[in-house]
């Protein structure tokens, strides 16, 4: 048996990979930074209570131009614990649902992808099930610095009072959007989910949410072991529509959110707003390997 021809194989598996956008060289995680990023459970926060002076008391820092996260970031939890026992914004308070969760946030980039990868120590659960087919749900958003306050408060242009989960005055038509958003003026943020079922979403929120049709994710995967999540995400630095189009030295507004332990809707755990670089520094920097 002859052997000789197996290097075209190898070399034609390369050409397809880099054709797709894929690296054929993962990202060395063991030598990648991470930051610690508490996420916690908003209740029912939309942008509208968070801009009220009456109401939230870091309004009036947010007209200053300071970030929510600049104000909240070690306090997180704190914040989480209120809303998840209905102290604070919650009139559904879900049994044994955790207030937060610390995960850990790495990046990297290749000059072609981005990469992305989330990991997390699965807490305590046991709720009523809300999506039955998904344990856990995990999505990011960026932001190119177009819309308004973005860089203050993170995803949270796109949770509004009227949002159809929410309790008080939903529209059962309207999920997340931005106001006055739209792809051709550049206001929307870019949309990335992976879900426990396998599934994977790439779409974008603008004056309403779609969650597919971009062409920019190349893989989503996760999986659990002895009680801690992983998840990592591969994003070409550029795509199609809908699709924020990354380049080295520059910043973006991103956050992430996690639907744990079955949940759906605005029963999630939410980042604040942090900023995520190509080569360039800031909250999260994702460098060149």
């Amino acid at each position: 048996m002859k052997f000789q021809h197996f290097p075209r194989i190898g070399l034609a598996l390369s050409l397809a990979l880099a054709a797709a956008g894929v690296s054929a060289v993962a990202p060395d995680w063991s030598k990648t930074p991470s930051k610690k990023i508490t996420i916690f459970y908003p209740g029912v926060s939309p942008i509208e209570w968070m801009v009220t002076g009456s109401e939230h008391g870091g309004a009036r820092a947010m007209k200053k131009g300071e970030t929510c996260a600049s104000c909240h970031d070690a306090e997180a939890a704190d914040m989480g614990k209120k809303m998840v026992t209905g102290q604070k914004l919650e009139p559904t308070v879900i049994k044994g649902k955790a207030g937060s969760i610390p995960v850990m946030v790495q990046a990297a980039n290749d000059g072609t992808n981005l990469y992305l990868r989330f990991t997390w120590k699965q807490p305590a659960g046991g709720a009523e099930k809300m999506d039955k087919d998904n344990a856990v749900k995990l999505a990011f958003m960026l932001e190119d610095n177009k819309v308004e306050r973005a860089n203050l408060s993170g995803c949270w242009e796109t949770c509004h009072v009227d949002a159809r989960t929410m309790p008080e005055g939903k529209d059962d038509k309207k999920t997340k959007y931005v106001t006055g958003g739209s792809l051709a003026s550049g206001k929307y943020y870019d949309l990335l989910q992976w879900t426990s079922k396998g599934t994977k979403h790439d779409g974008y929120v603008a004056d309403k949410r779609v969650m597919d049709g971009g062409k920019a994710l190349v893989d989503a995967k996760g999986e659990q072991k002895n009680g801690e999540w992983v998840v990592t995400f591969t994003r070409k630095l550029t795509g199609g529509e809908g699709d924020i189009a990354l380049a080295a030295g520059k910043t973006y507004n991103f956050g992430f959110a996690i639907h744990d332990d079955y949940t759906h809707g605005r029963f999630h755990q939410v980042s604040l707003g942090y900023t995520l670089g190509i080569d360039a520094k800031a909250d999260i920097n994702a460098t060149k390997q």
